[in-house]
Order: structure tokens, then C-alpha cells, then sequence
């Protein structure tokens, strides 16, 4: 495994405790990343799976991606299939090292009996509304279930008529002995196995009873040789169990895994959570889990993304132990970052306005040599058509002109990008006053602004009308209106109906060329990448990454 540059936090402090003091044997390091597959992986996902991955590779550990599949309800190997996808595309490496949870599911079985038969475990028969009212609450204890007491026996009879399919699903499950009067309301006897005659995606038929994440998640870790399991803060409370199941299994108390926590990434303006995508997705409110809206890694994958802009990302927030919400535009800022030296920078016009170079000649066509990226003269350059009839955006003009305008008008003399100067003489406007034609003169001395002395201050881009293609825009805008209405039961209501603007621009030649997920910088438009979903053998659509300024700042 690649070793990175260390970075010193509490998670790694806690672990230089640990190789300090010799807990583990030969001061290893294990780490691994626990997807559950019942929908795609998001940013936050991202920061989780990175974390784990660097710190495997910081102190020369193993890395484990294991599927934790104890939910076939909701599982899919659709699931599987993408987030092995998104993990790879994020650069993490994972080998052989491999693993799902339902190939544990025999051990489980069999560790839950250990429990039964020290009386740390029995099977009871409480209804869903009574197991309400049996737990209490947070300022109130809970009460002991009447099937607590059971022998040993009896609960080790019905665990296997639970085990072969005997029993009915919600009749009976297994539960934890431990305290119903624990202030924790994870201690108070949880659940660690319940009966689903459902059919799994790996195991198909052969189970009937399935286990409880809280309980199937440390015998997991302890199986694989996991020392450092690192969650999200929601997973705090959860830890008493997890040391507890851990220390009343004989194979797990010798240098049993260590839980540590740290905050979760949210992000303003953004939507994270799996309940809330999917119901995005169910609900057709966006174009699948691939949306480029979705902060899913797919999504922004097919924005235009790239994973070293996501590692550049992960990396800047670092981990702490509070959870917090991240400016949106850290994350575009990287973006960005990562795209101004790669990203070829080439011309595209969205709102065309005609411009006839009136002393040009009519029948010619010559080709301006330009950079493909003025800041980074590896790239190369390419050739361009310029002609007697371009395109400009209709921005680039004003009939009248505000202060310090300094693009084209009436009598305003400008550089066109790359060609030469030209300067506006007369307006053409249709029956309704709309201006839908300029009438300009260039001046031959001034082509990519050499042999002339005189200087102008605008300059504008363009493309030569009879070699422009038109192709389509996706323009996004943030999904959600604003941060009241995240992760809240009511968050469709805040959703922002013009999230997507489709328009129509027109493109020079070099631009035809491209292939899904290339990212170019349209001059003074922003930057784009191919879509990968619609873009046909004739038809080219493009995401918008990102605008071009930024309102986030870097701190040092």
C-alpha cells in the first residue's frame, strides 16, 4: 500500500496511544470502510471512506471495504456495483481485501448462542408497540420484558426454531441482557436478531433470522483483525455496546477492535443522506442517483468533478470531533483549483448575437492560431475559423453602454479573442426594437493584436457563425433554496423548482471533438464537462461544473 504524508489529528493521536503502549501485536494498523449497499455513496461517504483509507496507508496498515449486507430489505447489488465504482474512481484500493457481512452470518449465528448460553441473551415475544412501552425514555427507566427470564434452554429452543424459519416474522426476537435502567437507551436489552423471510442477494433463502447492525458491526471488525474502527458521531452512544458485545465473546478479548468517532461532512445548500436521495430518486425529482444536482460521488462524477479534486477537498476539512457544516463553496473552490491548469479553455457562445465584419471579404475563411490554456503552455494550442459573419454573446454588447463598459457599442472598438479588432458602425434591430444584427469593421494590422500599438480594453470571444455547432447546456443551480429545509422531514418543500436550465450554445470546431466527461473552460462561461448520459454519436450536452468566481477563500 502507497504510504501518504501523515497528518496528525485526535483519530491518529489515539492510535500513536496504541502503538505506544503495544496494544496491538507488531504495532499494526487496520482500518476499513463498512458501506451498507442500500443506495449510493455520497460527499460524506467521500470524507468517510478517504479517511479510513489514509490513515491504512499513513502507518503502512491493511484497508478492508466490506459490504455490511445484514439488511436485505433495502440491499441491492446495484449498490454494490456502484459504490465499488465510486470508491475505485476516488482512487482507493482495496486488493483482496474484500468482505460482506452475510459471510459472517454462521459466526454471528453462533456468537449469539455463546451469549444465550451465558445468560447474556434471551428471546422475547413483546409486540413492536410494547417493546415502545417497555423502554422508557430518556428521564425514565425501562421495564424488564416477562420473557427475560426464560432458561437457557428454552431461549436456545427458540432461537433455532427462529434460525429455521419455524417462527413468524415480527413474532419473536433475540435481545442482549444488560440493563433496562441504563441511562444509555442503546443498553436497555437491544435487539441483535430478528426473523425476516426475506430473500437475500448473496445468501438467497438460507437464512430466516438477520442481525442488528449494532450487533453484527464489532463482530465484524473483530473477525477481520480491525483495530480502529472509525464512525460517525451518531455511533457514540452505540459504542457501550459495541465494547460490550466485544468483551462477553471469548474470541474477541484479546485486542479487541477500538471505536473512534468524528463529526460527519454536511454541506450548505446540499442534500446528504440516503432516505433523502432515494426519495429524490423514487419521486423522479431528479435524473436518478447520477443527478449532477445530487451530491452523490456518481453525481458528481457526471458533472464533471474529478477524485483529486474530492481527496484536495476531504483533506482541507480534516476530521474534528463536533459536527459542523461546510461552506458549499470549499468545495467548488477545489473544483476549480484542480481545473485552471487541466481544463483546455476554448470559446462558446450561449446567446448568439450576428456580427458582420462589413470589409472582410465575402467569400474567405483563415484559421487564428490560439493556446488551449493561456496559464499552462504544456497543453499546446490549436487553430480556429474566422470568417465574415461570427457570433458573440449577446452580453458582449449594450447599444447603451453603463460605466466603465468597456465591451462593444456603438463606435467601441474591441479585441476578438485570438483574431483581430473590430469595431461596431451599425445596429440592426427587428420590427420590435430587438437588436439582432452588428455591423463591424476589423482592422487587418491588429490579428492576435500584433504589429499595433494602439490598445483597447475589452476583449470578447466568439465563433465563426457558419462553422458553429449547436449543442445543449445543462446550467444547475443548488437543489435545495436554502439550508433551513436539509435533512428535515420537509425538505421537498424547500426544493428549488429552477435547479436545472437547459439552453442552447454554439460551439467552435474544436469543440465537436469531445468525449464523455472531458472538462473544458468555456471562456468567460464557466466550466463544463461532457455528459456521459445524453451525449449521443450527434448530439453533445454539457454540465456545468461550476461558474468561474468563487465567494470561498482559502485560509492559511
Amino acid at each position: 500500500m502507497e504510504t501518504i504524508e501523515k497528518k496528525t489529528n485526535f483519530i491518529t493521536n489515539a492510535i500513536d496511544h496504541d502503538i505506544l503502549n503495544k496494544v496491538y501485536t507488531d504495532d499494526r494498523v487496520h482500518t476499513r470502510f463498512p458501506p451498507e449497499p442500500n443506495g449510493y455513496l455520497h460527499i460524506g461517504h467521500a470524507k468517510a471512506s478517504l479517511l479510513n483509507y489514509r490513515i491504512a496507508q499513513q502507518y503502512h496498515g491493511k484497508f478492508n471495504l466490506r459490504f455490511d449486507d445484514t439488511n436485505p430489505i433495502k440491499e441491492d447489488t446495484e449498490y454494490i456495483d456502484s459504490i465499488k465504482e465510486d470508491l475505485s474512481w476516488l482512487g482507493i484500493k482495496w486488493d483482496d481485501r474484500l468482505f460482506f457481512a452475510s459471510s459472517y452470518f454462521s459466526q454471528m449465528a453462533d456468537y449469539a448462542v455463546e451469549l444465550i448460553k451465558k445468560g447474556l441473551a434471551f428471546v422475547d415475544q413483546l409486540s413492536a408497540e410494547e417493546l415502545r412501552q417497555f423502554r422508557g425514555t430518556l428521564t425514565e427507566p425501562g421495564k424488564e420484558s416477562p420473557f427475560r427470564n426464560r432458561s437457557i434452554e428454552a431461549n436456545l429452543e427458540l432461537f433455532e426454531l427462529m434460525k429455521a424459519g419455524k417462527l413468524p416474522e415480527g413474532s419473536h426476537i433475540l435481545r442482549a441482557k444488560i440493563d433496562m435502567s441504563s441511562p444509555n437507551m442503546n443498553m436497555r436489552d437491544p435487539a441483535i436478531y430478528r426473523i425476516l423471510h426475506t430473500k437475500h442477494h448473496s445468501t438467497s433463502e438460507d437464512w430466516y433470522i438477520y442481525p442488528m447492525y449494532d450487533y453484527a458491526h464489532p463482530i465484524e471488525d473483530a473477525i477481520e483483525g480491525v483495530t480502529h474502527s472509525l464512525c460517525t458521531l451518531e455511533f457514540e452512544d452505540h459504542r457501550p455496546f459495541y465494547d460490550w458485545v466485544l468483551s462477553h465473546l471469548d474470541d474477541f478479548k484479546k485486542e479487541p477492535p477500538r471505536q473512534i468517532e468524528f463529526a460527519k461532512l454536511n454541506l450548505t445548500k446540499t442534500i446528504v443522506g440516503k432516505r433523502f436521495l432515494k426519495q429524490l430518486v423514487d419521486d423522479k425529482i431528479v435524473d436518478g442517483w447520477d443527478d449532477p444536482r445530487l451530491a452523490t460521488i456518481s453525481g458528481l462524477r457526471r458533472r464533471g468533478f474529478t477524485p483529486e479534486s474530492i481527496q484536495a477537498f476531504c483533506e482541507a476539512i480534516g476530521v474534528a470531533k463536533t459536527n459542523s457544516t461546510v461552506d458549499i463553496a470549499m468545495l467548488e473552490h477545489f473544483i476549480r483549483d484542480d481545473l485552471k491548469l487541466k481544463a483546455p479553455r476554448l470559446m462558446a457562445v450561449v446567446e448568439p448575437l450576428k456580427v458582420t465584419i462589413t470589409n472582410y471579404p465575402n467569400d474567405q475563411t483563415e484559421w487564428v492560431e490560439l493556446p488551449l490554456n493561456q496559464e499552462n503552455p504544456e497543453l499546446g494550442s490549436y487553430t480556429t475559423p474566422f470568417s465574415r459573419e461570427i457570433l458573440i454573446d449577446r452580453t458582449d454588447f449594450m447599444e447603451v453602454p453603463a460605466k466603465k463598459y468597456f465591451r462593444l457599442y456603438p463606435g467601441n472598438e474591441v479585441r476578438l479573442r485570438g483574431a483581430y479588432f473590430i469595431t461596431c458602425q451599425e445596429v440592426i434591430k427587428d420590427t420590435d426594437g430587438n437588436v439582432i444584427e452588428l455591423k463591424c469593421t476589423y482592422d487587418p494590422a491588429t490579428k492576435s493584436g500584433g504589429g499595433c500599438e494602439r490598445k483597447v480594453k475589452g476583449t470578447i470571444h466568439w465563433v465563426d457563425a457558419s462553422h458553429a455547432s449547436e449543442v445543449e447546456l445543462h446550467l444547475y443551480d443548488y437543489l435545495i433554496e436554502d439550508d433551513a429545509g436539509l435533512n428535515k422531514d420537509n425538505f421537498l418543500e424547500r426544493i428549488n423548482p429552477n435547479s436545472l436550465k437547459v439552453v442552447k450554445a454554439y460551439l467552435e470546431p474544436e469543440l465537436m471533438k469531445a468525449k464523455a466527461y472531458e472538462k473544458f473552460q468555456f471562456i468567460r462561461n464557466g466550466f463544463f464537462s461532457v455528459d456521459p448520459k445524453y451525449t449521443t454519436a450527434t448530439t453533445l450536452v454539457f454540465n456545468q461544473i461550476v461558474s468561474l468566481k468563487s465567494s470561498w477563500k482559502p485560509t492559511n
